[in-house]
Protein backbone atom coordinates (compact mmCIF):
# COMPACT_ATOMS: atom_id res chain seq x y z
CA UNK A 1 0.00 0.00 0.00
CA UNK A 2 1.46 2.81 -1.18
CA UNK A 3 -0.66 5.75 -1.51
CA UNK A 4 -3.18 6.56 0.74
CA UNK A 5 -6.37 6.00 -1.55
CA UNK A 6 -6.01 2.89 -1.43
CA UNK A 7 -5.23 2.55 2.22
CA UNK A 8 -8.63 4.00 2.50
CA UNK A 9 -10.00 1.93 0.19
CA UNK A 10 -9.15 -1.19 1.62
CA UNK A 11 -10.40 -0.23 5.07
CA UNK A 12 -13.83 0.61 3.29
CA UNK A 13 -13.71 -2.86 1.97
CA UNK A 14 -13.19 -4.29 5.54
CA UNK A 15 -15.52 -2.40 7.17
CA UNK A 16 -18.54 -3.36 4.65
CA UNK A 17 -17.46 -7.12 4.91
CA UNK A 18 -17.79 -6.48 8.91
CA UNK A 19 -21.24 -4.54 8.08
CA UNK A 20 -22.42 -7.76 6.45
CA UNK A 21 -20.45 -10.03 8.69
CA UNK A 22 -22.72 -8.29 11.25
CA UNK A 23 -26.02 -7.62 9.76
CA UNK A 24 -26.33 -11.48 9.28
CA UNK A 25 -25.47 -12.33 12.46
CA UNK A 26 -28.25 -10.17 13.72
CA UNK A 27 -30.47 -11.23 11.56
CA UNK A 28 -30.54 -15.18 12.43
CA UNK A 29 -30.56 -14.27 15.96
CA UNK A 30 -33.88 -11.78 15.34
CA UNK A 31 -35.21 -15.02 13.46
CA UNK A 32 -34.96 -17.26 15.96
CA UNK A 33 -37.05 -15.58 18.72
CA UNK A 34 -37.09 -14.92 22.21
CA UNK A 35 -35.11 -18.74 22.57
CA UNK A 36 -31.93 -16.78 21.15
CA UNK A 37 -29.95 -20.79 21.09
CA UNK A 38 -29.79 -23.29 18.80
CA UNK A 39 -28.26 -26.73 18.42
CA UNK A 40 -26.31 -28.15 16.01
CA UNK A 41 -23.46 -25.64 15.65
CA UNK A 42 -21.14 -27.67 17.46
CA UNK A 43 -20.25 -31.42 17.48
CA UNK A 44 -21.50 -31.98 21.36
CA UNK A 45 -25.20 -30.57 20.25
CA UNK A 46 -25.00 -28.05 22.91
CA UNK A 47 -27.35 -25.02 22.96
CA UNK A 48 -25.74 -21.29 22.25
CA UNK A 49 -26.43 -18.39 20.35
CA UNK A 50 -25.18 -18.00 17.07
CA UNK A 51 -22.71 -16.23 16.03
CA UNK A 52 -21.47 -14.62 12.84
CA UNK A 53 -18.48 -17.10 12.51
CA UNK A 54 -20.17 -19.86 13.27
CA UNK A 55 -23.19 -19.12 10.79
CA UNK A 56 -20.43 -18.60 7.90
CA UNK A 57 -18.46 -21.45 8.85
CA UNK A 58 -21.54 -23.91 8.92
CA UNK A 59 -22.73 -21.63 5.53
CA UNK A 60 -19.01 -22.14 3.85
CA UNK A 61 -19.10 -25.74 3.31
CA UNK A 62 -22.62 -25.10 1.19
CA UNK A 63 -21.87 -26.36 -2.66
CA UNK A 64 -23.96 -24.99 -5.81
CA UNK A 65 -24.08 -27.63 -8.96
CA UNK A 66 -23.97 -25.46 -11.95
CA UNK A 67 -26.85 -26.35 -14.03
CA UNK A 68 -27.62 -25.88 -17.97
CA UNK A 69 -30.49 -24.75 -20.04
CA UNK A 70 -33.06 -27.72 -18.96
CA UNK A 71 -31.60 -28.24 -15.56
CA UNK A 72 -31.44 -25.39 -13.19
CA UNK A 73 -28.88 -25.36 -10.70
CA UNK A 74 -28.50 -26.31 -6.99
CA UNK A 75 -27.55 -25.22 -4.01
CA UNK A 76 -26.71 -28.92 -2.02
CA UNK A 77 -27.22 -28.83 1.68
CA UNK A 78 -25.28 -31.75 3.50
CA UNK A 79 -26.37 -30.86 6.91
CA UNK A 80 -29.87 -29.80 8.58
CA UNK A 81 -27.98 -27.17 10.55
CA UNK A 82 -27.34 -25.27 6.84
CA UNK A 83 -31.03 -25.49 6.14
CA UNK A 84 -31.99 -24.22 9.44
CA UNK A 85 -29.66 -21.27 8.97
CA UNK A 86 -31.10 -20.30 5.53
CA UNK A 87 -34.05 -20.99 6.51
CA UNK A 88 -33.96 -18.01 9.51
CA UNK A 89 -31.77 -16.00 7.00
CA UNK A 90 -35.33 -16.03 4.75
CA UNK A 91 -33.47 -17.30 2.15
CA UNK A 92 -35.20 -19.25 -0.87
CA UNK A 93 -32.88 -21.82 -2.31
CA UNK A 94 -35.03 -23.24 -4.80
CA UNK A 95 -35.33 -20.20 -7.13
CA UNK A 96 -32.38 -19.33 -9.16
CA UNK A 97 -31.73 -16.53 -11.25
CA UNK A 98 -30.35 -16.10 -14.51
CA UNK A 99 -28.64 -13.65 -15.69
CA UNK A 100 -30.23 -10.99 -17.90
CA UNK A 101 -29.14 -10.59 -21.52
Amino acid sequence: MQHNRRVAALIQVICLALLVFCLIERQVRRALGPEQTMTGLYPDNRRVRPTGRMIFYHLGELTLRIGNVTDPPTVQITRGVQLHLLDLLDTDITRTRWPQT
